[in-house]
């Protein structure tokens, strides 16, 4: 089984960043290079982002510990 965090992927434009918002909060997304996640601190949620794509989709999210 291979590990999402250190698999290849797409690289994401950073200049998504300034159209984008969380889905649930309105609120700024931060970028985490490092796990490919879109994470907004006032959701407390991660948003993964897959093939280069962010998934902006509730269902989707990963709860913030």
């Amino acid at each position: 089984m291979t590990d999402p965090v250190h698999e290849p992927h797409t690289p994401f434009d950073r200049r998504m960043l300034e159209a984008l918002v969380c889905p649930v909060s309105q609120g700024r997304l931060d970028y985490d290079a490092e796990r490919q996640e879109l994470v907004s601190q006032r959701a407390n949620l991660a948003y993964p982002i897959r093939d280069g794509i962010p998934v902006m989709l509730r269902d989707e999210a990963r709860i913030l510990d």
